[in-house]
């Protein structure tokens, strides 16, 4: 809506919208509605309150049903006769519709109208229906959103003649023409999409116990979507091909308008969104046949497209770590939560995808951003939930023999992740920045302490050579968990001790040669683990253990183990509150859950503490401890070393065969999806999504269910 005279006239008709009832029949008011002086979308935001829709809703209920009808009704008058599409005249009902949804969709009542069955053609179908299938054509509309193909009539009469299968916006999995980019139709493709997003949202709206709270969803990914293979391959194209810097000339986004970048995170969105369901039923051979985009992307399977897919989602992940010899030369982008979504959906959805990521070093290509981010946020509580993507990524990948193994290759990147530095390998590296997390992080991440520990050992029976600042790192961590006071102010904390002694477990066993950097620091720590087999549990110690402690809460206990460097996490956040994180246990489906929900009525006995106590699997350490504590102690005397370089090259050279006790069988705990998790991410994604689009702020000031909105 260039001009303020144009602003004016449809800031009246809005007002008359809410004032005169009886509108129904007025179609030169409608038309001036849906006029073709586009308004910008923040204009159509801006001149629409949300208290006006709202107000309309409640006393106008008829004038705001027949708006609603009218748009949809001129996207369908448009999508009929696309030979002669007016643009400016679709765009401006998209962007209304897109203002007007959300309001909607909080209310109960009004969520049942878009269901309501209306008459087309011979037979009578939901609103939602109508306008999904008008959008999913108008998406593949030549001159519109797509460009015109060699040796096809200039003008197209019919869209439901097309083939759209022939414009796949994007070159890559399953098409191999690049088609031109055209700025313009980026934009439209943009504007529908987020259109799409806010149908989709009904979801947020909706008590989690409504069994229909994804129908939009599953209507736009069902068969009934005869776009829904294009669709998909489209959308998965423009995200993973699209390359921020371009050409490679340093501040070229600062030259160059890209319009790639909003179509790529739009499309990133609705794709995540798209890949989301509740349940898996099995009348197919892949179990996903009701939802089309899980099922195509389940049946990928050949190397080239994994590799598009996968170099794609690296470039993008690694983005942010890029630096260039000029400052802020290099274009960032920051949608790379939604693409930590997507790289989970395709290692859940297509095992094979998996093997591929897991197959080559490139897994580790993926793993030092995810590092990256999660050591970034750690202090930030509005980041939590990122923090948490990624660990339960890494917890996916940890559950594969093959992401041990290549754990040892040396890490030489520059990725300015904050560590010490160190000279090691990328186990060494995912070692330092849990080490971080832990130590360093806020209190909200103390629920993931059993996710980062279940990390470690599901790696540890892989690792070959650990360097001497991580050893100690992980003796450190046995140390703080290890204290009498932490084990006994909570039911669960004894069972990260329990992890820790797994991971020593299953390196000296089964990675003795090459570790002389770990078995030197538990000789030279081994007070810890003699004053942990020599615990007391007498009801009398266990007292004195919490005296002085009672006045700190459970959360606090975890700032007892910051580094004196850790910095303070600010103190307000903003944003959507997650929901409850699943306790590793739930997430694998073994062994107890060390979820920090504490009973207030909660007290330690002896009994209690003497049942685990003898369960702490420390025969391994004692033993290598009992044979190479006076070895060690020997040499020293006898050559009067005080150089450590020396006590390694003889612990280098030492062996332990049949002298420890035998190995145990190693225990991976693999990830299994359940309900909880299921709904986690769901409840994350769309989090992500709310917060993402504040220009305009589409679901600001509506009625969310899904999750609470914590204001700054």
């Amino acid at each position: 809506m260039g001009n303020a005279g144009a602003k004016a006239n449809f800031k009246q008709a809005v007002l008359d919208l809410t004032s005169k009832p009886g509108k129904q029949d007025d179609d030169a008011f409608w038309d001036q509605l849906c006029a073709d002086n586009a308004a910008s979308v923040s204009d159509v935001f801006n001149l629409i309150p949300a208290e006006d829709i709202r107000q309309l809703r409640e006393h106008n209920p008829k004038n705001l049903a027949t708006l609603c009808y009218k748009a949809v009704e001129k996207l369908q008058n448009g999508r009929d006769n696309p030979h002669s599409i007016n643009p400016k005249k679709i765009i401006n009902c998209v962007r209304l519709l897109t203002r007007l949804l959300p309001c909607m969709l909080e209310d109960a009542d009004w969520r049942n109208y878009f269901w309501s069955p209306i008459p087309s053609g011979d037979s009578q179908i939901p609103l939602a229906s109508l306008l999904l299938g008008v959008i999913e054509d108008l998406l593949f509309c030549p001159d519109f959103t797509v460009s015109h193909l060699p040796g096809q009539p200039d003008k197209v009469d019919d869209l439901h003649r097309l083939e759209s299968c022939e414009y796949i916006w994007e070159a890559g999995v399953g098409f191999g023409t690049k088609p031109p980019t055209n700025a313009v139709q980026d934009q439209h493709r943009g504007e529908l999409l987020k259109l799409l997003l806010v149908c989709f949202s009904e979801v947020i709206y909706t008590p989690t116990t409504e069994e229909d709270r994804m129908r939009w969803i599953s209507r736009f990914t069902s068969g009934e979507n005869r776009h829904v293979l294009p669709l998909f391959t489209s959308l998965l194209n423009v995200v993973c091909a699209y390359d921020p810097v371009g050409m490679g000339l340093p501040y070229n986004y600062l030259l160059f308008n890209d319009t790639r970048e909003p179509l790529a995170e739009i499309a990133l969105q609705v794709l995540i969104v798209c890949l989301d369901k509740d349940s898996q039923p099995t009348n197919d051979e892949t179990g996903y046949a009701d939802n089309y985009f899980i099922n195509y992307l389940s049946r990928i399977h050949r190397e080239e497209d994994f590799d598009f897919m996968l170099k794609g989602m690296i470039r993008l992940l690694a983005n942010p770590l890029q630096t260039g010899y000029l400052p802020n030369s290099t274009k960032k982008v920051s949608f790379h939560q939604e693409l930590l979504v997507l790289l989970w959906k395709c290692c859940e959805y297509n095992q094979k995808f998996m093997f591929y990521v897991l197959k080559t070093s490139d897994v580790l290509e993926i793993l030092v951003p995810i590092l990256y981010h999660v050591c970034e946020a750690r202090n930030d509580p509005s980041r939590v939930g990122l923090i948490h993507m990624g660990v339960f990524l890494i917890l996916l990948l940890s559950g594969e023999r093959n992401f041990g193994v290549r754990l040892n290759k040396p890490y030489v990147s520059k990725a300015p992740i904050e560590i010490q530095t160190f000279t090691g390998t990328h186990a060494d590296l995912l070692i330092l920045v849990f080490h971080k997390l832990i130590t360093t992080g806020n209190h909200k991440l103390q629920s993931l302490f059993d996710c980062l520990l279940t990390i470690i050992v599901n790696v540890s029976p892989y690792l070959k050579s650990l360097c001497m600042l991580s050893a100690n790192k992980l003796v450190h961590l046995v140390e703080a968990f290890s204290t009498p006071w932490f084990l006994y102010s909570s039911p669960t904390n004894h069972h990260l001790v329990f992890f820790l002694l797994e991971i020593f477990n299953n390196i000296i066993q089964y990675q003795f040669d090459g570790n002389a950097n770990l078995i030197y620091t538990i000789i030279r720590k081994r007070q810890v683990f003699y004053q942990l087999a020599n615990l007391p549990t007498d009801a009398t110690n266990i007292q004195k253990s919490l005296a002085g402690r009672k006045s700190k809460k459970q959360s606090e206990i975890v700032d007892d183990l910051k580094s004196p460097t850790a910095p303070n996490a600010p103190s307000s956040t903003a944003g959507p509150l997650l929901a409850e994180v699943p306790g590793v246990a739930a997430m694998t489906g073994t062994g107890p859950s060390t979820s920090k929900e504490t009973n207030e009525e909660w007290v330690p006995s002896t009994e209690w503490a003497e049942n685990w106590k003898a369960r702490l699997p420390l025969q391994t350490i004692m033993r290598l401890l009992q044979v190479l504590v006076p070895q060690v102690e020997k040499i020293c005397i006898d050559k009067g070393l005080t150089d450590e370089s020396e006590i390694l090259k003889f612990l280098q050279h030492g062996t332990l065969v049949g002298l420890l006790p035998v190995p145990h069988p190693i225990l991976i705990r693999k990830y299994q999806a359940n309900a909880g998790t299921n709904h986690w991410f769901r409840t994350y994604m769309w989090g992500v999504i709310y917060l993402r689009n504040t220009d305009p702020p589409i679901w600001y000031d509506t009625d969310v269910k899904l999750f609470e909105i914590q204001k700054a």
